[in-house]
């Protein structure tokens, strides 16, 4: 017969709830995108069915279908992915080649990113959206790598253009011209 030498005692085989919660918790995480998802079906469709279109609408699909369609699909996901989640399914580790994971992520793009997009959002009204699109693009060029002074400035220019001329004068959606509105 053999007896213990030391004096610990024998390891507790139950763990403890909180444990055992976070353990739940770690191995169901896809399910905080569910939220996210029915959280975004839900935002979608309230404002879809709330949404006045009485003067709008000129047929039998109206300013409202995409978005119910949208929100509908929205939920439609957030249920499916639940499901797979709680059966078992779990999300693949990015493989990409291109990626290395063990970097930190790139806190100072992200953040001149957002910058860009909201200084371009605040200038959109006061100058108008063809030159808040082209800081907005020039920005995010920058922003992403690119640091050729001689060519970004008119790339941005000419897709911010193009972009506002498809919008405003092929699809009628009015976009805010600024000081060029006589000049386009």
């Amino acid at each position: 017969m053999t007896t213990r030498t030391d004096s610990s005692p024998a390891p507790d085989p139950t763990p403890a709830p909180a444990a055992e919660r976070r353990s739940w918790l770690r191995d169901h995480s896809e399910l905080g995108v569910c939220v996210l998802l029915l959280a975004l079906g839900v935002l979608v469709l309230t404002d879809a069915l709330t949404m006045d279109v009485d003067i709008t609408q000129r047929g039998p699909v109206g300013p409202k279908t995409v978005p119910i369609v949208v929100g509908i699909g929205l939920l439609v996901i957030a249920a499916l992915l639940a499901v797979d989640v709680l059966r078992g399914g779990r999300g693949e580790a990015e493989g990409g080649e291109d990626i290395d994971l063990s970097e930190p992520a790139d806190w100072r793009t992200v953040l001149l990113l957002s910058g860009i997009f909201l200084g371009a959002a605040v200038l959109i009204e006061p100058v108008g959206f063809p030159v808040a699109g082209a800081l907005l693009f020039w920005g995010a060029a920058f922003a992403l790598g690119s640091r050729r002074s001689d060519r970004d400035p008119l790339i941005a220019a000419v897709l911010s253009l193009i972009t506002y001329i498809v919008f405003d004068k092929l699809l009628g959606v009015p976009l805010p011209g600024g000081p060029l509105m006589g000049v386009l």
